[in-house]
């Protein structure tokens, strides 16, 4: 039988009418099952601090700005809140290009007149005295290939082939250590605590770390918020992995491959990941008491960073912690901090996430899995390669944080860091 050309036309529309109609109603109940969630999260009461004990943690470097406009203030304001004797403030600073060093002595002078415990740490060593010691025998790595690096808006300077220079992640994990010190140093007068609360120069409330540090009801190995430099684009996609080990499918919501960590988030519950920092995370501080082997932050081995693979100090911590695997690793995605204040406004105004960003971000998310899963298996097929012909080398040594290597090598400079 001869189907006229007539009669063709109408059932081809007719069945493209249908599909745009399923497809439709596929994103109408995406949408509503999205926006019904987040309000029944949104009226859930957040409790009080109780009477946990919470270290707090912080790491600086050239941050004035919002060290003054923000950081500070809420600081003051939350450990008043935890209360004097449930809370300690550690703080470290070393080098900053600008006067964050004034910022900090503003706050050590708020924490004395509120009798809030602290140590604040303002050491002198820059960037360019780093880089200049001789080079160390472990955290240091020659340069691949000669390569120049900006030195101002106008000027550059450049790094030789073979030159050794400091390794960044090592760098970063051995102030982290020192910021960690005082933790044991109260331990040592009979004072332990609860938590351990680390915060980045970021704009928060006293109800966001209320909110994180009652996540899951606290039970957790680590919790940490979303964070955001310019929404609705989240910044650390360094350190996060969602629960299958995948780094983020991309940057706006929601977020992640894994369909573990996409159901959570599309029902605005904590989401389940292999690691992550984001700004601000609580831990559960019984880790870093452990007598034989308390948790520390480290890099990759040299020579694995030889092979051009890194790790994040804030991702490789949650591979080492041993909670992880039975209390877990969360984002709670309530929490939402941003590093100033449009960023955190536009992040904690209005509906989160609008609309809009749910209808394109669940269809992105879809396109990029279904159309670009070879790309995707590429990318992490050549860094798991690199990672095996390095074990193959080292019977015997074990790299707990293989899913938190990407392709890169990251090395400190004077000004700041660089890749290489």
């Amino acid at each position: 039988m001869i189907i006229r050309p007539r009669v063709r036309k109408v059932a081809l529309r007719r069945g493209l009418q249908t599909v745009l109609s399923l497809l439709l109603l596929w994103t109408c109940f995406d949408l509503w099952t999205v926006r019904r969630s987040a309000r029944q999260q949104a009226g859930v009461d957040v409790p009080l601090f109780g009477d946990q004990k919470v270290f707090i943690a912080s790491l600086h470097w050239t941050d004035e700005l919002v060290l003054r406009d923000y950081w500070i203030a809420s600081v003051v304001e939350l450990a008043r809140e935890i209360g004097p004797s449930n809370v300690f403030v550690s703080v470290y600073e070393s080098g900053s290009l600008d006067d964050a060093k004034g910022a900090l002595r503003e706050l050590q002078d708020e924490l004395v007149l509120h009798n809030i415990p602290h140590k604040v740490v303002l050491d002198e060593t820059t960037h360019l005295d780093e880089v200049s010691r001789p080079p160390a025998a472990s955290g240091w790595i020659q340069m691949p290939a000669t390569k120049s690096y900006r030195q101002n808006w106008t000027e550059w300077f450049t790094l030789q082939k073979d030159e050794w220079v400091p390794r960044r992640i090592p760098y970063l994990a051995r102030l982290r250590n020192l910021v960690m010190h005082p933790l044991y140093e109260q331990q040592k007068q009979g004072i332990t605590y609860d938590r351990v609360l680390w915060l980045n120069d970021v704009v928060f409330t006293t109800k966001d770390v209320r909110a994180l540090l009652a996540t899951r009801n606290g039970n957790y190995a680590a919790a940490c918020a979303l964070d955001f430099k310019q929404a609705p684009a989240f910044y650390d996609t360094f350190a996060l992995r969602d629960a299958d080990g995948y780094a983020p499918l991309m940057d706006t919501w929601p977020y992640f491959q894994s369909a573990m960590s996409r159901k959570a988030i599309k029902h605005s519950l904590p989401v389940p990941v292999a690691s992550c920092w984001n700004g601000m995370l609580a831990f559960d501080a019984a880790p870093f008491y452990d007598i034989h082997s308390p948790l520390l932050f480290r890099g990759v081995p040299d020579d694995l960073a030889r092979a051009h693979l890194e790790g994040s100090e804030s991702c490789l911590i949650h591979a080492d912690n041993p909670l992880s695997a039975d209390r877990g690793v969360w984002v709670n995605p309530q929490v939402r901090v941003g590093y100033n204040g449009t960023a955190y406004d536009s992040a904690n105004s209005g509906t989160w996430p609008s609309s809009l960003d749910i209808v394109i971000g669940i269809w992105r998310n879809r396109f990029i899995r279904w159309f670009h899963a070879s790309d995707l298996y590429r990318e992490r097929r050549a860094v798991a390669k690199t990672a095996r012909e390095w074990k193959a080398q080292k019977p015997g040594v074990v790299e707990n944080g293989a899913f938190c290597l990407i392709d890169e090598m990251q090395i400190l400079l004077w000004n700041g860091w660089g890749h290489a």
